[in-house]
Order: C-alpha cells, then structure tokens, then sequence
C-alpha cells in the first residue's frame, strides 16, 4: 500500500509539474503580431527606418516582450504609395493575421491604412503620418497616433511667425494632404495674429525640382517663407534655397520635418534656420538621455523625431498590452487603456485627447551643427481642434 500510495504521490507530482511546465510553455508562446507597414524605399525610406529602430528599441528595452508577450513582426515596404496601401495593409491583416498595424509616414497612405483598420476592426497605430482627418473625420476608437497632425507644428510656427514681426509670408510645399494641411495651419496662426499668407506655391509630390518656385518667390519680394518639406526632398530645397540666394535675403520658416534627420544632406545650407516640432536637440529629461545613449549605441547614429515617434508607438502598445496581461487580447480593454496612458516619451511627457492624438508641446528649435538646438516653447501643450471627430 505504502510504495503504491507513494507511486500515486509520485505521479501526481509528476501531472502538477507537467501541467505547469505546460501551463508556463503556453504563456511563453503568447505573442503579439505586429505590422510594420513603413516605406524602406524611396524619398522616406530613413524615415520608417527610424519609426522601426525606435519601436524595437522600446521592445528590446523590455527584453522583447510587451505587456507579458513576445512580440513577432511582420514588415512591408509600403513605398509611399497609396495605390497599394489598401492591399498592403489587408495583406497584414487578413494573411498575417496581425494584432496591431504600425504606420505609416505617407499621410495618403496612412488614411488608406485607417479605413482598413476601421472595417476590419485592427488596431491601428499611426507613428507619423500627420493627416488631419485621422484624428478628425475618420478618428475611430482603434484609431491612435504617437506624432503629430500636420496642423500642431504648422500652427506653432506662424504664432513664431507673427511674434517676429513678419506681415506677409509666401508659403510652399508639395501638392499632397500633409502640405496642404500644414500650410493650413501655419495660416490660420498667422492671420490670426494679423499676418497675411499673400500666395501658396504648390508642387506635385515628390518633385523636387524646384527653380521655378524660387524664381516666383524672388520676385514676390515676401517678409518670409513659409515651407513643409521631408526626407530627400527637403534637404534639396534648402540647398537649392541658399544657392539661390534666398537664405540670406528671406528667412525660411517650417514644421521641423524640414531639418529634422536631413541636415547632413544639407552640407551647411540648413545652418541657423528655424523650425517648430514636438521634439528638439537638448531637451533636459531624463528620459530623453537614457533613448539617445542607447539609441547612438545601438545605431551608430543619433536619434530624430521619427525614432522617437516609434518608440512612443511600443509603449503605447504596452499601456493597452498590460491591461490584458497574461490573457486574451481584449480589444476594448486595451484601448481604454490606451486612451487614459500617459507616455513618458523623450520629447516630454504626453496624454491623448479625446480623438486620440498627442497632447503636447511644440518646441522652437534652431539649426546648429547637425543638431536642431531647443530654443523655447513656441506652445504649451497644444491640443489639435480635431475638427470633425464624433468620438
């Protein structure tokens, strides 16, 4: 009785042990799939390079989990173009199955990406595209972004724009939503201010042969300029500006997208222009510290806005990740957590509004070196209207 009680303790033990080795293994397979649709060619191609290195900093600063899961990517190179952005983005969801889309820089194809966020109910985490209406007309409660709209950093800029004394300004920038959109924030600061916007000169994206705008600019004779430019393209213009001989006779204004990662590329010409952004060179938290040592390790190189804006990403997946620790991925559950996180992010620390975009300073910086030195805060705090968001 003795050795045959004893063996059915022995089994017993045995069947506990290997249910939790079981139970243990099962919760060491839980993953979470995400999707990194990002262009990693063309005009953007260091930009969703830096949204990736970012993001997977963050997760690697967390020993490659995330709320209590392995994280497993699946990447596309979107291109920057929106022709395939629907079939891109169903291909992640319907073929990868993946449990969050992360992107994208293109603001057409961003819209794109939300609209089949929105009808197949994926999380959606939107890590720079600045279009307006993702946050406005099409704000959806799986719907957040980690950025900016093009109208925050446009709309500091003209309140700066004003306060130094300028009255008449020309403005330029692509013929695509991003453009137009900062161009339409930077007026409405601007002329509310009393200044006046006298002409918008826009160029079809991504063309970037920009003479014939540098002519007309030259004879409109403006008090200043007014640009949105990225990647490529905006290190050309302002070369193309100072060779001109526009930089010296017309100060150039822009969202900071213009300097932000480009003014290598510039070879001198960006040095001493002004720009407004969420993010700037010589910010004093902690924080930022601790990412740009790690980030100058890992890369071998410095960080910018982009990387940044993805590592914002990560942890605002982990917020909606640890709400559902160690269980299923419930969706509403993690957005509500989502939408009350507060982010402690490099630039500073942010909440989301109402819509789900960054509530956040926007910073004045200056081109030195190859840095954009702070130089103060063009706005506290600046909420974006979110103008047609029914959320």
């Amino acid at each position: 009785m003795t050795n045959k009680n004893g063996a059915r303790v022995i089994r017993g033990i045995a069947a506990v042990a290997l249910g939790a080795l079981t139970l243990g293994a099962a919760h060491a397979a839980e993953k979470v799939k995400v999707g990194l649709m990002l262009p990693y060619t063309g005009t953007y191609a260091a930009l969703g390079n830096a949204i990736t290195n970012g993001f997977k900093q963050y997760v690697a600063e967390h020993d490659g989990m995330l709320g209590g899961r392995a994280v497993e990517y699946f990447v596309v190179d979107d291109e920057s173009d929106p022709a395939k952005a629907t079939e891109n983005a169903s291909k992640l969801v319907k073929r990868d199955e993946v449990d969050v889309l992360v992107g994208t820089v293109h603001s057409g194809v961003a819209m794109a990406m939300a609209k089949v966020a929105r009808d197949t109910k994926t999380l959606l985490i939107v890590p720079n595209a600045g279009a307006d209406e993702l946050t406005g007309p099409l704000c959806a409660p799986n719907v957040f972004r980690t950025s900016f709209t093009n109208w925050q950093p446009a709309y500091g800029m003209g309140k700066v724009a004003a306060e130094r004394g300028h009255k008449n300004v020309v403005t330029l920038t692509w013929k695509y939503a991003a453009g137009e959109q900062a161009v339409g924030g930077f007026k409405e600061a601007f002329e509310k201010a009393g200044g006046k916007v006298a002409k918008e000169l826009y160029l079809p994206f991504p063309n970037v042969e920009f003479q014939a705008y540098l002519t007309e600019i030259a004879n409109l004779k403006p008090d200043a300029v007014f640009v949105f430019f990225a990647g490529a393209g905006a290190a050309k213009f302002v070369r193309d500006y100072d060779a001109a001989g526009l930089k010296k006779l017309v100060p150039l204004y822009a969202s900071g997208f213009l300097t932000d990662g480009t003014l290598d590329a510039m070879g001198g010409a960006g040095e001493g222009l002004l720009t407004a952004l969420h993010y700037a060179d010589g910010l004093t938290n902690a924080k930022d510290t601790a990412f740009r040592t790690r980030y100058a390790t890992t890369y071998r190189m410095q960080p910018d806005v982009y990387a940044v804006q993805g590592y914002d990403a990560a942890q605002l997946l982990r917020a909606g990740l640890d709400a559902v620790k160690g269980g299923k991925l419930d969706q509403p559950a993690m957005i509500k957590a989502m939408e009350v996180a507060r982010i402690d992010s490099p630039r500073g620390a942010f909440t989301l509004s109402k819509a789900h975009n960054p509530v956040q300073d926007i910073y004045l910086r200056k081109a030195e070196g190859r840095d954009n030195k702070l130089v103060g805060v063009a706005e506290k705090a600046l909420a974006d209207p979110a103008r047609g968001c029914r959320m």
